[in-house]
């Protein structure tokens, strides 16, 4: 069985050491703009940084992976004649899936002998993480890279993406409700509870009234659809809150009984469209 890498982009917002040193799985970062300045994803600001900046007023705007820095970044893994499996971000939230996928298929026709497989995860943040860290444990059980590759391909609409934000104003400047809602629902302590779909786009579905009910609601869903799968692990995010992702943490302890919970804040390139105070849980599931 030939060599395979499993690679992702920074997307996955999982801590950059726990990524390249404990999982073995480099990344290709996504770049973002914020006050006249570039910086990469993993590389640039840390979230305390970022977040105090967009508090302060200032408007992110972010890019996606091209095909040139995907080939820069694939290439001399198939000069090592290692394959590779990459794991992506969603389409449905970005075009970094297909610059990817484009690169791939030049290098395919420059070293047929290898094999590359690009993978649409329809997930994003700590769900495109949870992908990875599954993927990993494959291939370190020994799986192929087809054996893996097929498991994420039946198994990425099984990870659960359950979000609540606290900044309404942040949804309105993405399109996500109007500036009416935005105004309303910040005087009555409205909190949107919001999921990734099966098109791997974010969506909103419910609201409650109040930050620590919505925190509870989300950690409700994740017991509900993780009834009859066993998670070895949960991952938790937070847009600069870690107080909230703890409170959260300890209700998936209680409820759902797993004890292995990573917890890290959001990147800045989903923190950019997410705002400060974004809590989400990922675990495997049901039924998004």
């Amino acid at each position: 069985m030939s060599e395979y890498m499993i690679m992702t982009d920074s997307t996955v917002d999982l801590p950059k050491e726990y990524l390249t040193e404990e999982l073995g799985v480099p990344y290709i970062p996504l770049t973002y703009l914020i006050d006249g300045q570039s910086y990469e994803d993993m590389i640039g600001l840390t979230g305390e940084e970022f977040f105090a900046k967009v508090r302060a007023g200032s408007m992110p705007t972010t890019s996606q992976i091209n095909p040139e820095q995907a080939r820069e970044a694939l290439e001399p893994y198939l000069k090592e004649g290692k394959d590779i499996l990459y794991i992506a971000f969603s389409s449905g939230l970005s075009g970094t899936y297909n610059s990817i996928r484009m690169a791939a298929e030049e290098l395919q026709e420059e070293y047929p002998e290898q094999k590359l497989i690009i993978i649409d995860s329809l997930c994003a943040c700590m769900g495109e993480g949870l992908l990875v860290y599954k993927a990993v444990q494959l291939k370190r059980a020994g799986k192929s890279l087809e054996e893996v590759a097929a498991w994420v391909e039946e198994n990425k609409l099984h990870i659960m993406h359950n979000v609540t934000i606290d900044d309404l104003f942040h949804l309105h400047r993405g399109g996500r409700v109007s500036k009416a809602s935005a105004i309303v629902g910040t005087m009555i302590q409205i909190k949107p509870i919001i999921h990734m779909d099966d098109h791997g786009e974010l969506k909103v579905i419910g609201k409650e009234r109040g930050r620590k009910k919505a925190l509870t609601h989300i950690v409700d869903m994740a017991v509900k659809q993780s009834e009859g799968w066993d998670n070895d692990i949960v991952m938790i995010t937070h847009g600069d809150c870690k107080e909230d992702a703890e409170f959260v943490a300890r209700q998936v302890e209680k409820k759902m009984g797993v004890h292995n919970i990573l917890i890290n804040c959001i990147g800045t390139v989903i923190g950019s469209h997410t705002g400060p105070g974004v809590v989400a849980v990922f675990c495997m599931g049901n039924k998004r």
